[in-house]
């Protein structure tokens, strides 16, 4: 089975406030993420980590990945080390900046930024899976975009609009790692909500990347 969430953002205590998560601090934040993760994946499931996973060393990440079950796959993210110890690298199957893979009959293109117009996104069985903009300024510009473009979609050859937002953060994810089946559902459900319906209101500044 393969599993799929970003911006988990372990170890990065202003994340809780940034995003608004319901942890009163990282130790309940790390406890609900180890327990939600280890109550879905099995021993030979694989979960694509979508980026900015650990915000500790390098060499502390170890403590971080050890607990979690799993195969995993990491997609590089913006607060994510460019380079990896052998170490650390033993505790993923593959370590990257963009991935690609089958899921099911599904073609699943996955980085930590945002691609509306990926490769096979014309494919109404295609799907692009990101992080990144947390639910900011810059994903309320994604969702108008996604708006207009499932619009305007007329089948095989045009732009699909199947680009998803699999943030921790967001309420379909809820800090737990999904199926494709789940994302597609959660998603879908989620943009008949007045959350996700209402126009750009307090909308948070993406100023995350500066905190420490």
């Amino acid at each position: 089975m393969n599993y799929y969430i970003s911006d988990l953002h372990i170890g990065h205590a202003n994340v809780i406030r940034f995003d608004k998560r319901p942890f009163a601090d990282l130790n309940e934040m790390h406890r609900a993420i180890i327990d939600n993760w280890n109550s879905r994946v099995k021993t030979d499931d694989t979960v694509y980590i979508l980026g900015d996973f650990i915000w500790q060393k390098e060499n502390e990440w170890i403590y971080f990945v050890e607990p979690l079950a799993g195969n995993k796959v990491l997609i590089r993210g913006n607060h994510d080390p460019r380079q990896f110890s052998a170490a650390t690298k033993r505790l993923f199957q593959d370590i990257t900046n963009l991935k690609e893979v089958k899921d099911d009959s599904r073609h699943v293109v996955m980085c930590h930024y945002p691609i509306p117009f990926f490769r096979a996104g014309f494919a109404p069985s295609a799907y692009m899976l990101y992080g990144h903009v947390h639910r900011t300024k810059e994903y309320e510009y994604l969702k108008e975009m996604r708006k207009v473009i499932k619009a305007n979609a007329s089948g095989y050859g045009t732009p699909s609009g199947n680009f998803i937002n699999v943030g921790a953060m967001m309420p379909y994810m809820n800090y737990t790692p999904r199926t494709l089946d789940e994302i597609i559902a959660g998603d879908e459900a989620y943009r008949q909500t007045d959350d996700y319906l209402q126009n750009l209101i307090e909308i948070t500044p993406n100023k995350h990347d500066d905190e420490q």
